[in-house]
């Protein structure tokens, strides 16, 4: 199965945990896909202000190309980035599982696990990555 990793990776412990969670997707046999690794810095620097489309086009078209993204929810609120590929890919009948290893409450009501439209969109969130790849 081809998996869109959605998720920041602006941070060292972003990069890592998405690293590991390639890792372990790749050892069940799946084929992960990950922005970080989409793409080349000196490349991106190369395109002035043209990278932001190139970055745009390039995820997109990543997503058109998985059949499940898997999306990171850590945070006091999910990354922007991150809720739009979520958007997309529900719009286009992609199935959406998430992941929040984060313990505090980030949703709507007491009963939420994030943003209602965001928990809504996901098929099922997992609170470790094996949790996860049993929901997979």
């Amino acid at each position: 199965m081809k998996i869109y990793q959605a998720g920041p990776l602006f941070t060292e412990a972003d990069r890592d945990w998405h690293k590991k969670f390639s890792s372990a997707l790749n050892n069940k046999g799946h084929i992960s896909i990950w922005p970080g690794d989409l793409f080349d810095d000196g490349y991106l620097l190369s395109l002035g202000s043209k990278a932001k489309n190139h970055i745009f086009e390039k995820c997109r078209n990543a997503i058109d190309e998985c059949d499940i993204v898997v999306a990171l929810l850590d945070g006091t609120q999910v990354d922007d980035g991150t809720s739009w590929e979520i958007g997309y890919a529900f719009a286009k009948n992609i199935p959406i599982y998430g992941i929040r290893t984060d313990f505090r409450n980030g949703g709507d009501t007491n009963h939420s696990i994030v943003n209602c439209m965001i928990e809504c969109s996901c098929k099922g969130i997992a609170k470790s990555i094996s949790g996860l790849l049993e929901l997979l």
